[in-house]
């Protein structure tokens, strides 16, 4: 990409005694893993506005036998900014070259949000690295347009950060905004601790150039390959296992619907009375979803 990296993060991280931190170089900048455990590699990412801690209820509810391994995405946490590279095709490259760099042939995988949006593009572009999906709060990449259309206005909150200048400043500047999207992406508010929420907004005011860029990757890039029904040519091979909440304002329901064309094997579930936010909402039934659905999986 000749993505120059320009910072890694100083800011004291949250304390998760469970973990082992460490940093990976590939593809030109250093990305931060938190990592525990031995046994069955599993690749958790994150979303937004999130980074590894997203993770820290449902590694503490798994059993021994797997090996958890936890990334920041480039620009997010304690990884290296670059001034390009936030595109979802730069980011799959980036966590190719990361299992390659870890000696990981193959993986079982799970991500949330937008690292659900990321597992969806790693599963169609290299199946042969992943056992099995677990997808959280993420459409998959064949929405009906007609479920699509109709919950634009959901979606109200990206106006405000995939402009450049305006994005940029209101994550940087305004922790209100970030505070305000995770309570109100909950079906109960409680789920955060004030720790929680200071440390989100805190992250996201460090990383607001790459939350940015991400966004605006995905107007000037995956917006129109949705229109075009781009994805539509690919099929997923890879065993996948779609999580949505029930109550989920971001990502209703009715958009998980439609993949069947596509999928040799996907399977949606609905959480009763759960959000956007499931690996900390409902951690335990994240955490089962991957005893049940990861289990004699290579």
């Amino acid at each position: 990409m000749g993505a120059r990296e320009v910072v890694v993060s100083e800011r004291p991280m949250p304390e998760d005694g469970a973990v082992r931190h460490r940093w990976v170089e590939v593809r030109g900048i250093r990305l931060h893993l938190a990592e525990c455990g031995a046994g069955v590699p599993l690749l958790m990412l994150h979303g937004f506005p999130q980074h590894w801690y997203a993770w820290h209820k449902v590694v503490a509810l798994l059993p021994e036998g797997y090996r958890i391994i936890c990334p920041d995405l480039r620009g997010f946490g304690w990884s290296g900014q670059t001034t390009r590279g936030y595109d979802m095709d730069a980011l799959a490259e980036d966590t190719l070259a990361l299992l390659d760099a870890l000696g990981l042939e193959r993986v079982g995988l799970v991500g949330h949000d937008w690292g659900g949006q990321l597992g969806f593009r790693l599963c169609l572009r290299a199946p042969e690295r992943f056992s099995g999906y677990l997808a959280l709060n993420i459409t998959h990449p064949w929405p009906r347009h007609r479920a699509v259309l109709p919950n634009l206005w959901r979606m109200w909150f990206t106006a405000f950060v995939e402009y450049p200048v305006l994005g940029r400043a209101v994550l940087r500047h305004w922790p209100g905004f970030t505070r305000f999207l995770l309570r109100h992406q909950v079906a109960d508010p409680a789920v955060w601790t004030e720790a929680d929420l200071a440390e989100y907004a805190a992250a996201t005011s460090a990383s607001a150039a790459a939350a940015q860029s991400l966004f605006w990757q995905y107007v000037l890039h995956d917006i129109p390959a949705l229109v075009r029904g781009t994805r539509r040519r690919q099929r997923l091979t890879v065993p996948t296992l779609l999580l949505g909440g029930e109550r989920d304002n971001v990502v209703v329901p009715s958009m998980l619907a439609g993949s069947e064309p596509y999928a040799d094997d996907l399977t949606v579930r609905l959480v009763p009375g759960a959000g956007h936010y499931l690996p900390q909402e409902r951690p335990e039934e994240v955490a089962e979803a991957v005893r049940t659905f990861f289990a004699g999986r290579v």
